[in-house]
């Protein structure tokens, strides 16, 4: 039997310097929906601020939910979100000054966000069966990754 094994890796000889990371990924929607969500009539509320604030949140939370992240001291978050005609595309930046990059939790930060849109426009995208046959996330993906040493 193969010993499995799991274990963060040390940083601690690593210099702190400026990490920024971007991500991004898209939710393809029903034209409909989409048009629902750009007139704010959504019931659960408003699902640009309900994203937005779920992905800072999910950005600072990022090692309790991957167990092998180290937490992290995040500078940063800048959430946007955009309509196109059938989807909602979401970008989240995320700074820190530290030993290791902030990828992971631009990610984490993107899924979620994506995620809370799904959540506060379900009802509308549920076909007869209450499927989803047309919604899903899509195209998640490290867009940029910056490495700065910080000038004395």
């Amino acid at each position: 039997m193969t010993e499995m094994t799991a274990k963060m890796v040390d940083i601690s000889k690593k210099p702190d310097v400026i990490r920024i990371a971007k991500a991004q990924g898209s939710i393809k929607l029903k034209k409909e929906t989409i048009e629902k969500v750009k007139a704010g009539k959504i019931e659960k509320g408003d699902v640009f601020t309900a994203a937005k604030l779920a992905a800072i949140s999910a950005t600072k939370k990022t090692s309790e939910l991957l167990f092998l992240c180290h937490p992290l001291p995040i500078t940063n978050v800048k959430v946007d979100l955009n309509t196109a005609e059938e989807k909602i595309t979401a970008e989240v930046e995320v700074s820190s000054i530290g030993k290791t990059g902030v990828e992971m939790e631009a990610l984490v930060g993107v899924t979620t966000a994506l995620l809370t849109v799904w959540d506060m426009v379900k009802q509308y995208e549920k076909d007869e069966k209450g499927q989803y046959p047309r919604t899903k996330i899509e195209d998640i993906k490290v867009v940029e990754k910056i490495k700065e040493i910080p000038h004395a």
